[in-house]
């Protein structure tokens, strides 16, 4: 474990209001941020479909209940963050058996459903994408069609879901990228559950529930891994504790293809 992780510098800045703990590991630089734009009460609920058990392959049409929330309207701090900031406005994480979100600018999305068993997980997110992190801001759903041998995936369990980053960074939004995520049925600290990114191959050990702002990523094509892993550093089970994505920043449209 050792061999994998550098040294790591600790120091604390302060930034307007808000303590900002920093880590360097090699040319990386990562700043955890504490969450600003507070949407306490803002709730999520799922209206439709009613029914979580369909006899076959179909369309579903999904309905949210989205409560002291508005969608598409940009988050009132989004011009302070520096980072990518969607023009659309605030909006819903939608993530079907753990694959890349889409964004729901409107409380509804229709997708259709193949036989098997499928797994539902939205959240409220900022228009800069960074997630409202509350008991109230997220729903998980177990949906079976048809008949099917599928083992459905436990929701009780402790579960991490990967938000940001994700696609293309164009601009000047390359020079700070989000890292955010969604964790469920469990807690980080610095001696129970935690989260390890690895960005092309360097460590972090994360111990808080925060966004994370990532610095020093090369043009191009770069790897990004969460873990959900105990205290000991061992992948907590279950099929989505171990996720990695590929990310492409360019200075300048057009994107060179890798």
């Amino acid at each position: 474990m050792k061999s994998l992780i550098c040294a790591i510098v600790l120091t604390l800045c302060i930034a307007s209001t808000q303590a900002q703990v920093v880590l360097m590991n090699g040319s990386i630089k990562l700043t955890e941020v504490n969450e600003s734009s507070a949407f306490d009460n803002a709730t999520l609920g799922l209206k439709q479909p009613l029914n979580l058990t369909l006899p076959k392959a179909d369309t579903v049409n999904f309905e949210f209940d989205v409560q002291n929330y508005t969608l598409g309207n940009q988050t009132p701090d989004a011009g302070q963050k520096r980072c990518a900031n969607s023009a659309k406005g605030q909006h819903i994480h939608f993530i079907l058996d753990n694959k890349p979100y889409e964004a729901l600018y409107k409380p509804a999305n229709k997708v259709f459903l193949k036989p098997g068993k499928h797994t539902l997980i939205a959240f409220l997110s900022r228009s800069y994408h960074e997630s409202i992190k509350t008991s109230t801001a997220y729903v998980v759903k177990q949906i079976t069609v048809g008949t099917t041998a599928d083992t459905a995936v436990d929701i009780t369990k402790p579960m991490l879901v990967y938000s940001r980053p994700k696609g293309y960074y164009i601009g000047q939004d390359t020079g700070r990228v989000l890292v955010d995520f969604y964790v469920i049925n469990t807690k980080l600290s610095p001696k129970g559950n935690r989260v390890r990114l690895t960005v092309n191959g360097t460590v972090f050990m994360l111990s808080n529930w925060k966004p994370y702002l990532v610095e020093g990523l090369p043009m191009g094509e770069s790897t990004i891994k969460l873990e959900l892993v105990d205290k000991k550093g061992r992948v907590i089970p279950g099929p989505y504790n171990v996720v990695e994505r590929k990310i492409t920043l360019a200075a300048a449209e057009p994107i060179k293809k890798q």
